[in-house]
This record gives structure tokens, sequence and C-alpha cells, in this order.
């Protein structure tokens, strides 16, 4: 979050960002009505919005490209994956490709005349469950806990599933 902040504003610890977080206050709104919105959207139009989990995509790449490719109407066929398109495509969308492209090691965003973004800052470690080296236990309950409010009782069973924790 400190990173999305104007030069002209003091950085925010971890604490404080957590907390504004928590709270709703982020520089592109509210995290869980922004997840909502679109789960509401996708049940609405399945065949417009796909939801994927950067955990699914990290532990089995290779279905997460077949089943893009046919959301998007365009089917890997037989010779395709005889070929290993999947796998080359699954090769050059890799975290550790990406992140080295040199638009990625040295490009900036410019958003407004006070705040730029550095490309690189768009990538971490790129690993399931890094988040235990930033947070403690209580801030993940606590997520955890405003996740179960905002989900729960909504009719989205299969979204409260997909957003839980335990799958980090």
């Amino acid at each position: 979050m400190s990173k999305l902040r104007s030069k002209d504003l003091p950085p925010l610890t971890l604490e404080e960002a957590f907390e504004l977080f928590c709270l709703g206050v982020s520089e592109f709104g509210p995290f869980w009505e922004h997840v909502l919105s679109y789960w509401r959207a996708s049940l609405e139009s399945p065949d417009k919005i796909l939801f994927l989990k950067y955990e699914e995509i990290k532990k089995q790449p290779e279905m997460v490209v077949r089943m893009l490719a046919a959301f998007l109407g365009k089917p890997m066929t037989l010779e395709e994956e005889e070929k290993g398109v999947v796998r080359e495509i699954v090769k050059l969308c890799s975290f550790e490709n990406l992140s080295n492209l040199e638009v990625n090691k040295n490009g900036v965003q410019k958003f407004v005349e006070t705040l730029e973004v550095a490309n690189r800052d768009y990538f971490r470690k790129g690993e399931i469950g890094d988040w235990k080296n930033y947070l403690s236990e209580e801030m993940k309950e606590r997520i955890d806990g405003i996740t179960y409010e905002k989900f729960h009782g909504s009719g989205r069973s299969t979204l409260e599933r997909v957003m839980r924790s335990d799958y980090l």
C-alpha cells in the first residue's frame, strides 16, 4: 500500500497499511466488496468472468492454462498438446520469467505527477504462504474473520472456500 502512496506522503508501516486494509481503505476500494462484486457478476455471466487463485496457478499451471484457453473459446488441440504448447506457455508466463523481463526490472508506471510505481514492486517472491513472513497469527485471524463476515451468508459458499486463507 505504501508503494501506491504519493511521494508527498510518508510511507505507511505494515501495521498501518494492514489496519487500513481491514477497514476497507485502499486506493482501489474495499477488497472484499471488490471480490464479491466480481463473484456476483461471474454467477450472472459465467462465460465472461473466470475466477482463478494464485495458489491454483502455482500448483497446477498446465491445468490452469488449459482451463483458461477453453474459457477464452480456444481450447488446446491435441496437436498443440503434443507439441508442448501448454508447457511453453507455462514457462513464458512463469513468475521467474516474467519477473526477470527487462521491462519488469526497470520499467515504471506513472499514475499522476507525484505517484510512480516501479514495475519490480509488483513482484515479490511468487511463493504460496509468504504472508507468514510478514503477518502475525493475529493478523491472519483478523483477515479470516473479516473474510468470513463479508462472505458468509451471502449465498456464496464456494467463494468463501475460495477465499479461505488455509489455501495459502
